[in-house]
């Protein structure tokens, strides 16, 4: 029945759904730890911003996964052979509330950009992570940025919500935007996750084939997309070099793939 809603209708009912989490007691006593500002030395966006990027209200579980998301971010760039230190301006796409992005506060040398679909979340950053440059972006390309404008773009958790269409839509973009012999990393719903698909799914999933649940809401969390590794390879990778895959290896977004693709 919820899959019959409208895209609009699904949205609201999600966003009660965000509401309601950041009612959570428990979460609230953990909290209790925190000031207005985290360990870092930098402000914590509210809980309502926390829920619609981690999916949860809890400080810690926000602290942590941005930590290992970025020293994946890090790791996979030194795979590709574009160590942090050498990429002269980097973008964090769909970078919410600053989860990772806030890692980067210590950074010099690199030029730091973030986007994101939704004007409350960048204009969190933009007030409180001024070490960035912050902008929103639309649900389709183009972007605002210029051709060859970044060594190195990281999207995670951004493909697991958007259709075959859309992804490759993004994917040449990324290359558009991209400096030659740039680095892209992405996440993606991979093997680990086939217990939530159910028994259709599961076998479309074994013949290579793409999963989307709910494609009238592209990139909202209740989008959610899964990825076989031959899809990406023969359907994604066109155009691109493949420069890593770790299987489960995008930290601090649970058990997601992480890919690197070279321009």
């Amino acid at each position: 029945m919820i899959a019959a809603l409208s895209g609009s209708a699904l949205r609201q009912l999600f966003r009660l759904y965000e509401r309601l989490k950041t009612l959570d007691r428990r979460v609230h006593g953990r909290n209790q730890r925190y000031a207005s500002a985290a360990p870092d030395g930098l402000p914590l966006p509210p809980a309502t911003l926390r829920v619609r990027v981690a999916g949860t209200a809890d400080i810690e579980s926000f602290l942590d996964g941005g930590q290992k998301a970025a020293q994946a971010v890090s790791d996979l760039l030194a795979a590709g052979g574009r160590p942090i230190g050498q990429c002269r301006a980097i973008l964090d796409f769909g970078c919410g509330c600053g989860r990772v992005l806030r890692q980067w506060k210590d950074l010099r040398g690199t030029a730091l950009h973030g986007t994101d679909i939704n004007p409350e979340l960048v204009e969190w950053c933009r007030e409180h992570l001024s070490f960035a440059s912050m902008s929103v972006n639309r649900a389709e390309p183009p972007s605002s940025f210029a051709a060859g404008s970044f060594a190195a773009v990281y999207a995670f958790s951004i493909f697991t919500h958007m259709p075959a269409a859309l992804q490759k839509q993004w994917l040449a973009e990324f290359r558009r935007i991209l400096e030659p012999g740039g680095l892209l990393i992405f996440s993606t719903h991979g093997d680990y996750y086939l217990p939530r698909l159910a028994t259709d799914e599961r076998e479309r999933f074994a013949r290579g084939e793409l999963v989307v649940r709910f494609q009238s809401v592209p990139g909202s969390n209740l989008c959610s997309t899964y990825h076989p590794e031959a899809f990406v390879r023969n359907e994604l990778a066109s155009g691109w070099e493949i420069a890593a895959f770790v299987p489960e290896g995008a930290r601090g977004n649970p058990r997601q793939d992480a890919w690197v693709f070279r321009s």
